[in-house]
This record gives C-alpha cells, sequence and structure tokens, in this order.
C-alpha cells in the first residue's frame, strides 16, 4: 500500500502513547485479545500503565512525517464488540503512533525465536511484526510486553 491514509481491518490498542495493529481475518480473535490488552495494562518503568482502544475492527491509518498514526472512526471511538456481550464502551483514545504489528497465527506455529525479526509494511513504512497464537493463555502478555519495551533486534 502507499498514499498517505489507508483504512485496513484489523484492531488497535494504545499503552503509553504506542499502537499496536491487531491484525487477522474476521473470527480470528482480535477483540478478544485487544479487550484481555486492555483488562489487564502493564507496568513500564515501575509504573502501572493503562492500555486503550484506538479503534476496533476497522482501523484508519495515516502516514505522518516518518510514522505511522492509528485512528478510529468517529462512529465507532470507544467501543469494542465482544463476543457474546455485544458492542461495549472502554477506555479509549482518538489516536496513537504505531509502533507495533501483531498478526495472529491460530493454524500455523509461533516461531520461537525468528531471525531476522520480522516487519510488516504499510503506507511504504515497515513496523516491528509480533506473531502471536491469538487464545494462548499469554498472548495479551506477550503483545503488552513488545508494545512496552520493543521487539529483540537481531
Amino acid at each position: 500500500m502507499s498514499g498517505t491514509r489507508s483504512q485496513i481491518h484489523a484492531t488497535a490498542i494504545a499503552l503509553d502513547g504506542r499502537a499496536a495493529l491487531i491484525l487477522g481475518p474476521p473470527g480470528a480473535g482480535k477483540s478478544d485479545l485487544a479487550l484481555r490488552c486492555i483488562l489487564q495494562g502493564a507496568w513500564i518503568d515501575g509504573r502501572h500503565c493503562l492500555t486503550t482502544l484506538v479503534a476496533d475492527d476497522q482501523v484508519i491509518v495515516d502516514r505522518s512525517g516518518g510514522g505511522l498514526v492509528a485512528r478510529a472512526h468517529d462512529a465507532i471511538a470507544g467501543r469494542i464488540e465482544v463476543r457474546g456481550l455485544g458492542i461495549v464502551a472502554v477506555p479509549n483514545v482518538p489516536a496513537a503512533e504505531i509502533g507495533l504489528a501483531v498478526e495472529l497465527a491460530a493454524q500455523a506455529p509461533v516461531e520461537r525465536l525468528p531471525v531476522p525479526p520480522p516487519s510488516w509494511t504499510i503506507l511504504g513504512a515497515e513496523v516491528p511484526l509480533l506473531r502471536v497464537a491469538p487464545f494462548e493463555a499469554s498472548a495479551h502478555l506477550k503483545v503488552l510486553l513488545a508494545l512496552a519495551h520493543g521487539l529483540p533486534s537481531a
């Protein structure tokens, strides 16, 4: 994809100002993983940080300078689909700079130590990529660790 704006099928969460785009087909567990991250939060530099929703299901990605920003459509801002419960309001922010892409690997095994570290490209910019099994008990913790501290480099 190229240009300065794209709308993608994804869910975005933010932790301490940095967003993670959760990527996967419909029904793969994007909203479920995001909800677990939002309810968990994370410790960064000795303080507890709130994880917030940026957008669920549809994310607007803007190229801004050298970085990428995730935004929600006004019509869905602050709401997430919770399967079996419905559409629920959760803590949210209107936008956040994208620092991580998360690919839901439901079928393929997740490589233990990927070398070289994978990346994902959108609007001509590369973003570090974390692959996780979406319903693994620690999946949300892996996302929060990667978002808070970055991914290891090769």
